[in-house]
């Protein structure tokens, strides 16, 4: 058996790219090897050939180091370039692994895809992913699909209608609005506390709201267009607690010094921040007024006050009073 000449040259970049690297390299007999247990012990190899193959390679700037410690002893050949480093490839994989929008099946996979960025040896260095939680991982293959048609319509700005829904407590999935169709002017995807949500203009309200994609159904691009529209999607989330609607007003929160990081975490280094004492300092922002808001408040308990608005401090008044009597002894 022989192969032809581009068939050989393309299976000795394969080679290359699979089992070697900075760490691994291979000489000309054991690239014919690879390429006997490729295509069985009957196929016919010249060494001149592969030589000639290995310079035309190197001449075409695909990555080849040759080396050869001694003269008169064997050439070691490896392609040591990649695209990704481990590190990032890793970072890679644990971002799949921890994304909920994604099903099981489709993080192995696509964990395998990226395994094969690197070579077969690198490859096994990434075996130790975090692991994959099926308990909170989507069941829905819908949702890729969803987003690579939400990406679509964004990119071609076309209007959109979708259904929406979401589970009741005997876990079933209910379409809101008595399953109407939603129409919107989709502006961004964003991926936010773990779920993709797609930020649109809602067209009968005339505002700008934000949907979960995995509680998506029946996603439709219209040909009806929009015109461009400049939005800044980094300042939206920012405004937005765990991602409830509401309106956006000035707020002042007075903090004790220990959670200068997490507001900084939040709002980033350019906050407007000014010092309350020795102890607190005052973060002043605009916000979305909204419950996730007050919750968010909440969870720094006597370490966070409001200041302002006066309806933001009721809003949280009102909610501790709601929790004192779910606690209160009958």
């Amino acid at each position: 058996m022989r192969l032809n000449n581009r068939e050989r040259l393309l299976k000795l970049m394969d080679i290359l790219r699979e089992y070697t690297d900075e760490e691994h390299q291979l000489t000309l007999e054991e690239i014919m090897d690879k390429f006997r247990q490729a295509y069985g012990p009957d196929l016919t190899l010249n060494r001149n050939s592969l030589r000639e193959d290995i310079e035309h390679l190197i001449e075409s700037n695909f990555d080849i180091t040759v080396n050869q410690k001694k003269e008169g002893m064997p050439k070691y050949y490896s392609h040591q370039y990649r695209l990704f480093e481990l590190y990032e490839l890793r970072m890679l994989i644990d971002a799949v692994a921890s994304a909920r929008f994604i099903t099981k099946n489709e993080t192995r996979q696509l964990i395998g895809k990226i395994k094969k960025l690197t070579s077969v040896h690198h490859a096994k260095k990434l075996h130790n992913e975090i692991l994959i939680d099926s308990s909170v991982k989507s069941e829905s293959k819908l949702v890729r699909l969803a987003i690579n048609d939400l990406h679509e319509a964004i990119s071609e700005r076309k209007i959109v209608t979708f259904q929406y829904g979401r589970y009741n407590i005997q876990k079933e999935f209910k379409l809101s609005h008595k399953g109407g169709h939603y129409k919107v002017k989709p502006l961004a995807l964003t991926w936010a506390n773990d779920f993709y949500y797609l930020i649109a203009y809602y067209l009968p309200e005339e505002e700008i709201r934000h949907y979960r994609v995995d509680r998506l159904r029946n996603v439709k691009i219209l040909d009806e267009t929009f015109p461009y529209e400049s939005f800044d999607v980094s300042k939206y989330v920012r405004a937005t607690f765990h991602m409830y609607a509401g309106t956006e007003e000035w707020i002042k929160i007075r903090f004790k010094n220990g959670l200068i990081n997490v507001i900084i975490d939040k709002f980033g280094k350019e906050v407007e921040i000014s010092k309350d004492g020795e102890e607190h300092f005052i973060l002043t922002t605009k916000a979305i007024v909204s419950d996730g808001l007050v919750k968010w408040i909440l969870n720094w308990g006597g370490e966070a006050k409001v200041l302002s608005p006066q309806r933001l401090v009721d809003q949280v008044k009102n909610e501790i009073l709601e929790m004192m009597k779910v606690y209160e002894l009958e």
